[in-house]
Protein backbone atom coordinates (compact mmCIF):
# COMPACT_ATOMS: atom_id res chain seq x y z
CA UNK A 1 0.00 0.00 0.00
CA UNK A 2 0.85 3.44 -0.91
CA UNK A 3 0.10 6.76 0.06
CA UNK A 4 1.42 9.84 -0.94
CA UNK A 5 3.59 9.37 -3.86
CA UNK A 6 7.02 8.20 -2.52
CA UNK A 7 8.88 10.06 -5.56
CA UNK A 8 7.43 13.54 -4.04
CA UNK A 9 8.99 12.32 -1.05
CA UNK A 10 12.24 12.12 -2.35
CA UNK A 11 12.41 14.30 -4.79
CA UNK A 12 10.64 17.25 -3.22
CA UNK A 13 10.63 16.80 0.70
CA UNK A 14 10.34 20.25 1.14
CA UNK A 15 6.61 20.31 -0.93
CA UNK A 16 5.41 17.26 1.59
CA UNK A 17 7.23 19.66 4.80
CA UNK A 18 5.16 22.65 3.46
CA UNK A 19 2.18 20.88 3.58
CA UNK A 20 2.81 19.43 7.05
CA UNK A 21 3.28 23.15 8.27
CA UNK A 22 0.12 24.25 6.55
CA UNK A 23 -1.98 22.18 8.46
CA UNK A 24 -0.64 22.80 11.39
CA UNK A 25 1.14 19.91 11.68
CA UNK A 26 4.80 18.73 12.40
CA UNK A 27 7.25 18.31 9.60
CA UNK A 28 9.47 15.95 11.62
CA UNK A 29 7.65 13.17 10.45
CA UNK A 30 8.97 13.88 6.78
CA UNK A 31 12.41 13.54 7.74
CA UNK A 32 12.03 10.33 9.06
CA UNK A 33 10.03 8.86 6.36
CA UNK A 34 12.59 10.26 3.99
CA UNK A 35 15.59 8.48 6.58
CA UNK A 36 13.38 5.30 6.34
CA UNK A 37 13.24 5.59 2.40
CA UNK A 38 16.93 5.34 2.54
CA UNK A 39 17.05 2.61 4.59
CA UNK A 40 14.61 0.68 2.93
CA UNK A 41 16.56 1.21 -0.41
CA UNK A 42 20.09 0.47 1.12
CA UNK A 43 17.98 -3.12 2.73
CA UNK A 44 16.65 -4.10 -0.71
CA UNK A 45 19.90 -3.23 -2.33
CA UNK A 46 21.93 -5.51 -0.20
CA UNK A 47 19.29 -8.19 -0.41
CA UNK A 48 19.82 -8.47 -3.84
CA UNK A 49 23.09 -8.27 -3.92
CA UNK A 50 23.80 -11.32 -1.27
CA UNK A 51 20.94 -13.33 -3.05
CA UNK A 52 22.77 -12.45 -6.28
CA UNK A 53 25.84 -14.13 -4.67
CA UNK A 54 23.97 -16.89 -3.44
CA UNK A 55 22.63 -18.23 -6.75
CA UNK A 56 26.17 -17.94 -8.32
CA UNK A 57 27.53 -19.93 -5.25
CA UNK A 58 24.64 -22.42 -6.44
CA UNK A 59 25.85 -22.80 -9.65
CA UNK A 60 29.51 -23.51 -8.87
CA UNK A 61 28.99 -26.25 -6.57
CA UNK A 62 27.91 -29.19 -8.82
CA UNK A 63 30.89 -28.71 -10.96
CA UNK A 64 33.24 -28.14 -7.69
CA UNK A 65 35.50 -31.04 -6.27
CA UNK A 66 37.32 -32.06 -2.75
CA UNK A 67 38.27 -29.19 -0.88
CA UNK A 68 36.95 -26.24 -3.47
CA UNK A 69 32.91 -28.06 -2.80
CA UNK A 70 33.57 -27.84 0.69
CA UNK A 71 34.65 -24.50 0.99
CA UNK A 72 31.67 -23.17 -1.28
CA UNK A 73 29.38 -25.18 0.82
CA UNK A 74 30.37 -23.91 3.71
CA UNK A 75 30.55 -20.44 2.22
CA UNK A 76 27.01 -21.30 1.09
CA UNK A 77 26.05 -21.77 4.95
CA UNK A 78 26.97 -18.98 5.89
CA UNK A 79 25.28 -16.74 2.76
CA UNK A 80 21.87 -18.63 3.60
CA UNK A 81 21.74 -16.92 7.14
CA UNK A 82 22.74 -13.48 5.56
CA UNK A 83 20.37 -13.91 3.03
CA UNK A 84 17.92 -14.34 5.70
CA UNK A 85 18.90 -11.26 7.93
CA UNK A 86 19.34 -9.48 5.34
CA UNK A 87 15.58 -10.29 4.17
CA UNK A 88 14.02 -9.33 7.89
CA UNK A 89 16.02 -6.31 7.69
CA UNK A 90 14.18 -5.37 4.09
CA UNK A 91 10.90 -6.53 5.36
CA UNK A 92 11.05 -4.21 8.85
CA UNK A 93 12.39 -0.99 6.74
CA UNK A 94 9.52 -1.74 4.23
CA UNK A 95 7.47 -1.78 7.77
CA UNK A 96 8.71 1.44 9.16
CA UNK A 97 8.40 3.12 5.78
CA UNK A 98 4.91 2.38 5.26
CA UNK A 99 3.84 3.47 9.16
CA UNK A 100 5.73 7.02 8.19
CA UNK A 101 3.81 6.87 5.24
CA UNK A 102 0.70 5.99 6.62
CA UNK A 103 1.20 9.09 9.27
CA UNK A 104 1.22 11.63 6.24
CA UNK A 105 -2.26 13.22 5.34
CA UNK A 106 -2.32 14.52 1.42
CA UNK A 107 -0.03 17.27 0.84
CA UNK A 108 -2.97 20.08 1.07
CA UNK A 109 -3.10 22.33 -2.14
CA UNK A 110 -1.27 25.82 -2.37
CA UNK A 111 -4.35 26.89 -3.17
CA UNK A 112 -5.93 25.97 0.05
CA UNK A 113 -5.94 28.20 3.34
CA UNK A 114 -3.23 27.72 5.87
CA UNK A 115 -4.57 27.97 9.45
CA UNK A 116 -7.51 25.65 11.24
CA UNK A 117 -11.17 25.42 11.69
CA UNK A 118 -12.04 28.80 12.05
CA UNK A 119 -9.17 30.04 8.96
CA UNK A 120 -11.50 29.44 5.91
CA UNK A 121 -12.11 31.84 2.83
CA UNK A 122 -15.78 32.95 1.95
CA UNK A 123 -15.28 32.30 -1.73
CA UNK A 124 -19.31 33.45 -2.16
CA UNK A 125 -22.45 34.23 -0.54
CA UNK A 126 -26.25 33.43 -2.34
CA UNK A 127 -29.33 34.60 -1.20
CA UNK A 128 -30.15 36.54 1.67
CA UNK A 129 -30.60 35.48 4.92
CA UNK A 130 -34.54 36.05 5.95
CA UNK A 131 -35.25 38.78 8.35
CA UNK A 132 -37.89 37.67 10.76
CA UNK A 133 -38.52 41.21 12.08
CA UNK A 134 -39.65 41.91 9.01
CA UNK A 135 -41.97 38.85 9.07
CA UNK A 136 -43.27 39.85 12.03
CA UNK A 137 -42.50 36.82 14.36
CA UNK A 138 -39.93 34.97 16.25
CA UNK A 139 -38.83 31.98 14.58
CA UNK A 140 -38.94 28.69 15.98
CA UNK A 141 -36.38 26.13 16.11
CA UNK A 142 -36.25 22.77 14.17
CA UNK A 143 -37.07 21.30 17.35
CA UNK A 144 -40.64 22.90 18.26
CA UNK A 145 -41.52 22.89 14.49
CA UNK A 146 -41.11 19.42 14.14
CA UNK A 147 -42.44 18.05 17.30
CA UNK A 148 -45.94 20.39 15.48
CA UNK A 149 -45.86 19.02 12.55
CA UNK A 150 -45.05 15.73 13.50
CA UNK A 151 -41.84 15.43 11.79
CA UNK A 152 -39.02 14.93 14.48
CA UNK A 153 -39.46 12.68 17.49
CA UNK A 154 -36.32 12.91 19.60
CA UNK A 155 -37.36 11.76 22.71
CA UNK A 156 -38.72 8.51 21.72
CA UNK A 157 -35.34 8.43 19.66
CA UNK A 158 -33.65 8.80 22.96
CA UNK A 159 -35.62 6.76 24.86
CA UNK A 160 -34.73 3.76 22.06
CA UNK A 161 -31.10 4.04 21.21
CA UNK A 162 -29.90 6.90 23.49
CA UNK A 163 -28.75 10.79 22.74
CA UNK A 164 -28.05 11.89 19.32
CA UNK A 165 -30.90 9.53 17.89
CA UNK A 166 -34.16 10.65 16.49
CA UNK A 167 -37.35 9.44 14.60
CA UNK A 168 -38.41 11.31 11.07
CA UNK A 169 -42.28 10.46 11.31
CA UNK A 170 -44.77 11.42 9.51
CA UNK A 171 -44.11 14.52 6.96
CA UNK A 172 -40.53 14.32 8.66
CA UNK A 173 -40.23 11.04 6.82
CA UNK A 174 -41.98 11.93 3.81
CA UNK A 175 -39.09 14.80 3.62
CA UNK A 176 -36.58 12.73 4.09
CA UNK A 177 -37.37 10.20 0.91
CA UNK A 178 -38.53 13.44 -0.85
CA UNK A 179 -35.07 15.06 -0.65
CA UNK A 180 -33.39 11.59 -1.63
CA UNK A 181 -35.21 11.26 -4.61
CA UNK A 182 -35.09 14.74 -6.05
CA UNK A 183 -30.67 14.61 -5.14
CA UNK A 184 -30.69 10.93 -7.13
CA UNK A 185 -33.00 12.78 -10.27
CA UNK A 186 -30.33 15.21 -10.45
CA UNK A 187 -27.20 13.05 -10.03
CA UNK A 188 -28.83 11.09 -12.54
CA UNK A 189 -29.63 13.54 -14.42
CA UNK A 190 -25.85 14.56 -14.73
CA UNK A 191 -24.86 11.25 -15.99
CA UNK A 192 -24.09 9.39 -12.30
CA UNK A 193 -24.52 6.36 -12.10
CA UNK A 194 -26.98 5.43 -8.45
CA UNK A 195 -26.22 3.33 -6.16
CA UNK A 196 -26.98 1.48 -2.77
CA UNK A 197 -23.70 0.20 -1.37
CA UNK A 198 -23.22 -1.70 1.64
CA UNK A 199 -23.34 0.27 4.90
CA UNK A 200 -20.46 -2.03 6.60
CA UNK A 201 -17.02 -2.44 5.36
CA UNK A 202 -13.25 -4.21 5.93
CA UNK A 203 -10.64 -2.55 7.65
CA UNK A 204 -8.87 -1.91 3.80
CA UNK A 205 -11.64 -0.06 2.68
CA UNK A 206 -11.65 2.55 6.06
CA UNK A 207 -7.87 2.76 5.97
CA UNK A 208 -7.84 2.90 2.55
CA UNK A 209 -9.91 6.07 2.53
CA UNK A 210 -8.11 7.92 5.76
CA UNK A 211 -10.52 6.99 8.17
CA UNK A 212 -8.78 4.93 10.62
CA UNK A 213 -6.30 7.61 10.78
CA UNK A 214 -7.03 10.71 12.36
CA UNK A 215 -11.02 9.99 12.10
CA UNK A 216 -10.30 6.63 13.65
CA UNK A 217 -11.95 7.49 17.09
CA UNK A 218 -15.43 8.64 15.28
CA UNK A 219 -15.56 5.20 13.68
CA UNK A 220 -17.70 2.38 14.90
CA UNK A 221 -16.36 -1.00 14.95
CA UNK A 222 -18.31 -4.39 15.16
CA UNK A 223 -16.42 -6.37 17.66
CA UNK A 224 -15.50 -9.89 16.56
CA UNK A 225 -16.55 -9.39 12.80
CA UNK A 226 -13.86 -6.85 11.78
CA UNK A 227 -16.00 -4.41 9.78
CA UNK A 228 -16.82 -1.00 10.44
CA UNK A 229 -19.88 0.91 10.21
CA UNK A 230 -19.15 3.20 7.89
CA UNK A 231 -19.38 6.96 8.44
CA UNK A 232 -19.87 7.91 4.61
CA UNK A 233 -20.73 6.05 1.38
CA UNK A 234 -17.56 7.66 -0.06
CA UNK A 235 -15.57 4.68 1.87
CA UNK A 236 -17.74 1.70 -0.25
CA UNK A 237 -17.69 3.75 -3.16
CA UNK A 238 -13.84 4.67 -2.58
CA UNK A 239 -13.35 0.96 -2.33
CA UNK A 240 -15.69 -0.60 -5.17
CA UNK A 241 -13.11 -0.52 -7.98
CA UNK A 242 -9.94 -1.33 -5.21
CA UNK A 243 -7.25 -3.44 -6.77
CA UNK A 244 -8.48 -2.94 -10.98
CA UNK A 245 -7.09 -1.45 -13.19
CA UNK A 246 -9.56 1.20 -15.17
CA UNK A 247 -9.57 1.81 -18.72
CA UNK A 248 -8.36 5.55 -18.80
CA UNK A 249 -11.06 6.08 -21.57
CA UNK A 250 -14.03 5.24 -19.09
CA UNK A 251 -13.04 8.08 -17.00
CA UNK A 252 -14.93 9.87 -15.65
CA UNK A 253 -16.75 7.14 -13.46
CA UNK A 254 -19.07 9.15 -11.64
CA UNK A 255 -21.33 7.66 -8.50
CA UNK A 256 -23.85 8.74 -6.53
CA UNK A 257 -25.10 6.75 -3.71
CA UNK A 258 -27.68 6.97 -1.16
CA UNK A 259 -26.73 5.54 2.10
CA UNK A 260 -27.27 5.63 5.91
CA UNK A 261 -24.11 7.06 8.27
CA UNK A 262 -22.67 6.31 11.49
CA UNK A 263 -20.46 8.19 13.30
CA UNK A 264 -19.12 8.68 17.37
CA UNK A 265 -19.05 12.23 17.31
CA UNK A 266 -15.89 12.28 19.29
CA UNK A 267 -14.94 15.21 20.53
CA UNK A 268 -18.26 16.95 20.27
CA UNK A 269 -19.70 16.95 23.96
CA UNK A 270 -21.47 19.60 24.85
CA UNK A 271 -22.12 20.57 20.86
CA UNK A 272 -25.23 20.49 19.59
CA UNK A 273 -27.18 18.72 21.87
CA UNK A 274 -30.50 20.42 20.93
CA UNK A 275 -32.02 18.84 17.55
CA UNK A 276 -31.05 16.58 14.90
CA UNK A 277 -27.82 18.81 13.61
CA UNK A 278 -25.39 16.26 14.99
CA UNK A 279 -26.24 13.01 15.27
CA UNK A 280 -24.90 9.69 15.31
CA UNK A 281 -26.94 8.36 12.24
CA UNK A 282 -27.87 9.86 9.62
CA UNK A 283 -28.83 9.07 5.66
CA UNK A 284 -27.01 11.17 3.09
CA UNK A 285 -26.98 11.21 -1.17
CA UNK A 286 -22.93 10.71 -1.72
CA UNK A 287 -21.62 12.11 -4.96
CA UNK A 288 -18.25 10.31 -5.90
CA UNK A 289 -15.68 10.34 -9.01
CA UNK A 290 -12.81 8.31 -10.63
CA UNK A 291 -10.87 10.80 -13.02
CA UNK A 292 -7.44 11.83 -13.78
CA UNK A 293 -5.04 14.06 -11.91
CA UNK A 294 -4.97 16.47 -14.28
CA UNK A 295 -8.90 16.80 -14.63
CA UNK A 296 -9.50 15.96 -10.70
CA UNK A 297 -9.55 20.00 -10.22
CA UNK A 298 -11.94 20.67 -12.66
CA UNK A 299 -14.32 17.91 -11.51
CA UNK A 300 -13.68 19.34 -7.86
CA UNK A 301 -15.28 22.26 -9.56
CA UNK A 302 -18.76 20.35 -10.88
CA UNK A 303 -18.81 18.45 -7.43
CA UNK A 304 -19.37 21.95 -6.09
CA UNK A 305 -21.40 23.08 -8.95
CA UNK A 306 -23.95 19.88 -8.89
CA UNK A 307 -24.08 21.27 -4.75
CA UNK A 308 -25.16 24.18 -4.93
CA UNK A 309 -27.90 23.64 -8.24
CA UNK A 310 -29.29 21.56 -5.14
CA UNK A 311 -29.59 23.85 -2.35
CA UNK A 312 -30.27 27.02 -4.57
CA UNK A 313 -33.67 24.71 -5.55
CA UNK A 314 -34.36 24.67 -1.94
CA UNK A 315 -34.68 28.49 -2.09
CA UNK A 316 -31.98 28.68 0.83
CA UNK A 317 -29.29 31.16 1.58
CA UNK A 318 -25.88 29.95 2.23
CA UNK A 319 -22.33 30.21 1.33
CA UNK A 320 -19.54 28.73 -0.31
CA UNK A 321 -16.28 28.48 1.82
CA UNK A 322 -12.78 27.05 1.12
CA UNK A 323 -11.69 25.24 3.92
CA UNK A 324 -8.78 26.08 5.85
CA UNK A 325 -5.71 23.01 5.65
CA UNK A 326 -5.91 22.32 9.37
CA UNK A 327 -9.62 21.52 8.70
CA UNK A 328 -9.26 18.82 5.91
CA UNK A 329 -9.40 14.91 6.33
CA UNK A 330 -6.78 12.82 6.19
CA UNK A 331 -7.13 12.24 2.67
CA UNK A 332 -8.47 16.15 0.99
CA UNK A 333 -6.07 18.35 -0.67
CA UNK A 334 -8.74 20.72 -0.54
CA UNK A 335 -12.23 21.00 0.21
CA UNK A 336 -15.11 23.26 -0.40
CA UNK A 337 -18.50 23.79 2.31
CA UNK A 338 -21.65 24.63 1.72
CA UNK A 339 -22.79 26.10 4.86
CA UNK A 340 -26.94 27.14 5.09
CA UNK A 341 -28.38 29.99 6.65
CA UNK A 342 -30.05 28.80 10.31
CA UNK A 343 -32.31 31.53 11.10
CA UNK A 344 -32.55 30.24 15.15
CA UNK A 345 -28.69 29.92 15.42
CA UNK A 346 -27.97 33.31 13.19
CA UNK A 347 -24.95 31.62 11.51
CA UNK A 348 -24.59 29.29 8.36
CA UNK A 349 -23.87 25.64 9.30
CA UNK A 350 -22.61 23.45 6.91
CA UNK A 351 -24.80 21.35 4.92
CA UNK A 352 -22.50 19.68 2.42
CA UNK A 353 -18.63 19.15 1.51
CA UNK A 354 -16.67 18.41 -1.68
CA UNK A 355 -13.09 17.04 -1.14
CA UNK A 356 -10.19 16.13 -4.20
CA UNK A 357 -8.39 13.49 -3.25
CA UNK A 358 -5.62 13.38 -5.79
CA UNK A 359 -4.33 10.15 -5.85
CA UNK A 360 -3.92 9.78 -2.23
CA UNK A 361 -7.29 6.97 -1.91
CA UNK A 362 -6.48 5.10 -5.56
CA UNK A 363 -2.84 4.49 -3.82
CA UNK A 364 -3.77 2.96 -0.70
CA UNK A 365 -6.27 1.07 -2.68
CA UNK A 366 -4.35 0.64 -5.71
CA UNK A 367 -7.22 1.74 -8.17
CA UNK A 368 -5.32 2.56 -11.60
CA UNK A 369 -6.03 3.16 -14.76
CA UNK A 370 -4.48 2.27 -18.30
CA UNK A 371 -3.28 4.90 -20.03
CA UNK A 372 -1.43 5.16 -23.42
CA UNK A 373 1.70 5.81 -21.26
CA UNK A 374 1.36 3.43 -18.79
CA UNK A 375 -0.61 2.43 -15.87
CA UNK A 376 -0.53 4.84 -13.19
CA UNK A 377 -3.06 5.95 -10.37
CA UNK A 378 -6.36 7.70 -10.38
CA UNK A 379 -7.88 10.49 -8.99
CA UNK A 380 -10.74 10.21 -6.32
CA UNK A 381 -13.41 13.21 -5.31
CA UNK A 382 -16.07 13.03 -3.03
CA UNK A 383 -19.12 15.83 -2.28
CA UNK A 384 -22.06 15.38 -0.43
CA UNK A 385 -25.27 15.94 -2.48
CA UNK A 386 -27.61 16.16 0.37
CA UNK A 387 -27.26 15.46 4.11
CA UNK A 388 -30.86 14.85 5.14
CA UNK A 389 -30.82 15.98 8.96
CA UNK A 390 -29.16 19.08 7.71
CA UNK A 391 -31.32 20.02 4.99
CA UNK A 392 -34.59 19.43 7.07
CA UNK A 393 -33.21 21.82 9.74
CA UNK A 394 -32.30 24.50 7.24
CA UNK A 395 -35.84 24.38 5.20
CA UNK A 396 -37.82 24.17 8.24
CA UNK A 397 -36.15 26.65 10.15
CA UNK A 398 -36.40 28.91 6.77
CA UNK A 399 -39.40 28.33 5.09
CA UNK A 400 -41.57 28.66 8.05
CA UNK A 401 -44.81 30.69 8.68
CA UNK A 402 -45.94 32.57 11.91
CA UNK A 403 -48.49 29.74 12.74
CA UNK A 404 -45.81 26.61 12.62
CA UNK A 405 -46.40 26.01 8.96
CA UNK A 406 -43.93 25.25 6.30
CA UNK A 407 -43.62 26.62 2.59
CA UNK A 408 -42.54 24.02 0.53
CA UNK A 409 -39.61 25.13 -2.10
CA UNK A 410 -41.34 24.84 -5.52
CA UNK A 411 -38.53 22.14 -6.93
CA UNK A 412 -39.17 20.07 -3.59
CA UNK A 413 -43.16 19.73 -4.08
CA UNK A 414 -43.94 17.34 -7.14
CA UNK A 415 -42.13 15.02 -4.54
CA UNK A 416 -44.20 15.54 -1.31
CA UNK A 417 -47.42 14.93 -3.56
CA UNK A 418 -47.57 18.21 -5.13
CA UNK A 419 -47.89 19.74 -1.67
CA UNK A 420 -47.33 23.31 -1.13
CA UNK A 421 -47.77 23.64 2.70
CA UNK A 422 -46.54 21.54 5.68
CA UNK A 423 -49.20 21.59 8.43
CA UNK A 424 -49.16 21.66 11.89
CA UNK A 425 -50.52 18.65 13.22
CA UNK A 426 -50.06 19.25 16.89
CA UNK A 427 -50.48 22.59 19.08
Amino acid sequence: MRVIDPRLLREDPDRVRDGQVKRGLSPEVVDLAVAADERRRSAIVEFERLRSEQKSLGKLIPRAQGDEKTELLARTKTLSAAVKEAETAQAEAEREFRDLLLSIPNVAAPEAPAGGEDDFVVLEEVGTPRDFAVDGFEPKDHVELGRMLGAIDIDRGVKVSGARFYYLTGIGADLELALVNMAMDQARGAGFTTMVPPALVKPRAMEGTGFLGQAADDVYRIEGDDLYLVGTSEVPLAAYHSDEILDATSLPLRYAAFSPCYRKEAGSYGKDTRGIIRVHWFDKVEMFSYTTIEDSYEEHRRLLGWEREFFDKLELAYRVIDVAAGDLGLSAERKFDIEAWVPTQGRYREVTSTSNCTAFQARRLDVRARFEDGVRPVATLNGTLVSIPRAIVAILETHQQADGSVRVPKALQPYLQGREVLEPVAP
